[in-house]
């Protein structure tokens, strides 16, 4: 079924996202605050996408997609409206990620360990239906992830079931399974997952990896 994605945030993980929805059928609109941003965005989806800002972006879209920096994402919510986000289902790709330098590779967080970056969007915007996705993997690999024929596992945690089930729709027509891990406290346990996929490309220059959840 085809959706209006309005993706709010115009980085790496934002246009790999949007042409991937693309790719799928779907109608995008791509939001920066920016206005400088807005041709190479246009460049970069082959004018595919419509361009606009955050506030027109989330009226534009039923699915939301948040992917901006972490230490931005409030900022972003609330620059986008959060009547706008109202009841809609909102991907939540962000990491609780400070701005200081990692350490021998490891990032710091702005987050404590019973914390996480999601309830705290959750509380900001409360009838929001936040699913956290696409947040331990680089944008390289977030659509038709290509790993000698493994299918990698999206771990995913949010309040609504609705939401979560039409967030794992978008994952299998992306190529991913996925892991549903319970409600937004989860997001403690999943936005710490970046740490440690970011660990060897900050080691050893490595990034085309994800994670795989085995089952007996």
């Amino acid at each position: 079924m085809t959706q209006k994605i309005g993706i709010i945030g115009s980085g790496d993980v934002g246009k790999a996202l949007a042409n991937g929805f693309i790719r799928f059928g779907h109608n995008v609109m791509i939001g920066t605050n920016d206005s400088a941003k807005q041709a190479g965005l246009l460049k970069a989806t082959d004018n595919k996408a419509k361009v606009g800002s955050f506030e027109d972006t989330a009226r534009f879209g039923d699915l939301i997609v948040l992917s901006v920096k972490g230490t931005a994402a409030e900022a972003a919510a609330r620059s986008a409206g959060l009547d706008n986000l109202s009841g809609k289902t909102v991907i939540d790709t962000t990491n609780p990620i400070a701005d200081d330098p990692p350490e021998k590779g490891v990032l710091k967080y702005f987050t404590s360990p019973n914390q996480s970056l999601m309830e705290n969007l959750q509380k900001l915007a409360p009838k929001a239906h936040f699913v956290k996705a696409f947040s331990c993997v680089g944008s390289a690999l977030m659509v038709s992830p290509n790993l000698e024929g493994t299918k990698p596992t999206m771990f995913i945690c949010g309040n609504s079931d609705e939401a979560k089930r039409e967030v794992s729709k978008i994952l299998d027509q992306f190529g991913w399974e996925y892991a549903d891990m319970g409600t937004v406290e989860a997001a403690r346990a999943i936005e710490p997952l970046a740490i440690l996929w970011c660990l060897p490309g900050f080691l050893n220059n490595e990034w085309m990896h994800a994670f795989k959840l085995l089952k007996s």
